[in-house]
Order: C-alpha cells, then structure tokens, then sequence
C-alpha cells in the first residue's frame, strides 16, 4: 500500500520570487526572513529561480551569494515549499520596469511564503 507521508518530507527547492505571489490554490504563511537565514535555506535545499525581472534577479543574486537568473516561468509552489521573495517597500507605478539603482533607492525586504496545503 502506498502512501503520500513521504511527499511532505521531501526537499524541495527553494523558489525565488519578485513578489508575494500566491502561485496556486492553498494556505501560506508569509513572514519575515533575515539574509542569513535565507542564505541557510538556498545551501540546505538549494533554489529554483521564478523572477521575471532582470533586476530583481541582480538583487537576489548579491543578497543571497548565488547566481540568480531572470527565469520567467509559470511555476506552482508545492506543498510544505518554501519560497524567498523580494518584496519592494512600495508598488511602483502600472508598467513600471525598475533597473538596480531604482529598487535600491525604493528599499525592499525579504520575505520567506511557505505553503502550508
């Protein structure tokens, strides 16, 4: 007889993210994460890249120590998945494409969404 107990322990990678985007169906919780700590996460499960923005992948990949590449996927996080998000400290404009400087001037934090079910 098999059975989906083992599906929750499963590592799964970390995805990155430009934003607090619920991806699918579920319960999350969303809180905040330190560098460090993120960092941890990335060297534990390692990561998968869902920015879609070339400077938002610039940010992540000098925060977190890693390569990040800009990766426009559609992509569903899974159960018990992690994800870190760059979320900026205000919504830029409709359409607005913002480079380096501009979301640093903006200011951001990170955010760790974890998809509970």
């Amino acid at each position: 007889m098999s059975t989906n107990n083992g599906a929750k322990s499963k590592k799964q990678p970390v995805a990155l993210f430009n934003g607090t985007v619920v991806t699918t169906n579920g319960v999350y919780r969303i809180s905040d994460i330190t560098i460090d700590e993120a960092k941890e996460l990335i060297k534990e499960y390692g990561y998968i890249s869902a920015i879609g923005h070339e400077a938002t992948a610039e940010a992540m990949s000098d925060l977190l120590e890693v390569s990040v590449t800009m990766n426009r996927i559609q992509f569903y996080q899974g159960i018990g998945q992690k994800a870190i998000v760059l979320k900026l400290n205000i919504r830029p404009a409709e359409g607005a494409i913002l480079n380096r400087p501009e979301i640093e001037s903006i200011g951001y934090s990170l955010k760790l969404m974890e998809r509970l079910e």
